[in-house]
């Protein structure tokens, strides 16, 4: 929309499309990437681009959430989604600093801002410095880069340089931190409620060991948690990513049979004493989440709290 309107309108606006961009990596993306959305790998890959459109790259999101996530999901050391951080403790075996006791009070702000750090910054890190990661990952092929820069391009034309051609440059930045900050805070919670519980388990990599000890199923329930599996207006919203260890199991299969598969896993881990894991709401999970970063906020082990 290129016509004049108020300041209140384009800011609900900007919140909503953060809110839809959102949706559309629930829903779409994660599919796609993960080769769910289709038969044809070609749809899954023109689809996995809307990774692109939301500013980031689908090529590096592979990398980091099919290889190194799922592989070896809640290892301190190795898992890119739980790494330590002076302002963000996720695990136990994380050092502790002194900000961290404020952690559950001001996480709410830095998710509200990681899309923005991820699409201006951290991709730009990744490509210009190498990945960073502690296992290695695939390498970009020449299409990959050119698809890095066209769509890099494309983005911040569309997000940035025509708003702020149109509305000005303030109107542009604040509508654009408002869009993130939907976007941001949407995905983040999503995502952390997961894997960032009370009641999942989390390891710590040790030196150049990258083998896993337990069986990897059992590895993938103990560390993942559903939550609300019987709400189908959330499993509808975030595109089935309430039913994470029905995904983590089986990341190739659609998302629209996750609630049938539910069933069948819950049951299988009834039958062989595997404790499934997973809050009945969505409420629950969050308050779940919160208490847990409290509490690794405000506790010492086995770090001292350190400036």
């Amino acid at each position: 929309m290129l016509l004049p309107i108020p300041m209140w309108l384009g800011a609900v606006l900007a919140l909503l499309l953060g809110f839809i961009q959102a949706l559309v990596g629930f829903n779409i993306m994660h599919d796609a990437c993960h080769e769910a959305f289709s038969n044809d790998k070609r749809i899954n890959y023109f689809f996995g681009l809307s990774m692109n459109a939301l500013g980031s790259d689908a090529f590096m999101w592979r990398q980091k959430h099919n290889v190194i996530h799922h592989t070896y999901t809640n290892i301190d050391g190795v898992d890119d989604d739980i790494a330590k951080s002076p302002l963000l403790r996720m695990s136990e075996t994380q050092p502790r600093f002194k900000a961290h006791r404020f952690q559950h009070i001001y996480l709410t702000f830095l998710y509200a801002i990681s899309t923005i750090f991820w699409v201006l910054l951290k991709d730009f890190q990744h490509y210009f410095m190498g990945n960073g990661y502690a296992v290695e990952v695939g390498k970009m092929k020449l299409m990959d880069h050119l698809m890095f820069w066209a769509t890099k391009l494309v983005y911040m034309g569309l997000y940035i340089v025509l708003p702020i051609m149109v509305w000005g440059v303030w109107p542009t930045v604040v509508g654009f931190i408002l869009m993130h900050a939907m976007l941001g805070s949407v995905m983040s919670f999503v995502f952390q409620l997961a894997h960032v519980v009370e009641n999942v388990e989390f390891e710590h990599h040790h030196g150049e060991v990258t083998e896993i000890n337990a069986e990897w199923a059992i590895h993938q329930i103990a560390t993942t948690s559903d939550f609300a599996p019987r709400n189908k207006v959330v499993s509808w919203f975030l595109g089935g990513l309430n039913f994470q260890v029905e995904h983590h199991l089986f990341p190739r299969i659609s998302h629209v049979h996750y609630p049938a598969i539910q069933q069948i896993v819950a049951k299988t881990c009834a039958d062989y004493g595997v404790e499934y894991r997973y809050y009945p709401t969505m409420n629950e999970a969050l308050a779940s989440h919160f208490r847990h970063m409290k509490h690794l906020g405000q506790m010492d082990h086995p770090t001292p709290a350190v400036s």
